[in-house]
């Protein structure tokens, strides 16, 4: 993470959740599938530099990985292509340690 890296925390993470955010996370699937915030997109790390097309410019991406440091490299590569973007301070991890719950299954599954 840059020092000019946006970061938030879980709080506004779950108010942005409410009004509709775009929500990327950078995990492995396996990670990802062991439980992620509800309404999170996977996209792993290693695969979002050729996924940027399928992100919509106009709004807020925010960023979630394990723990915060995926996140931020994340967030720094969409800020460079002219992103609004977000890392989430603490990850999935804080978002648990807040008592927030997570899914566990796959996007379209339900």
């Amino acid at each position: 993470m840059s020092e000019t890296t946006p970061e938030i925390d879980v709080d506004r993470l779950a108010r942005a959740r409410s009004d509709g955010a775009t929500v990327v996370d950078v995990r492995e699937s396996s990670e990802y599938l062991a439980g992620h915030v509800p309404g999170s997109v996977p996209v792993p790390m290693g695969r979002l530099p050729s996924r940027l097309a399928d992100l919509d410019k106009s709004r807020p991406v925010y960023l979630v990985c394990a723990s915060g440091n995926r996140s931020a490299a994340m967030a720094d590569l969409l800020l460079v292509a002219g992103f609004d973007a977000y890392s989430v301070a603490g990850g999935t991890a804080a978002w648990v340690r807040s008592g927030r719950s997570v899914e566990t299954d796959a996007p379209g599954s339900s």
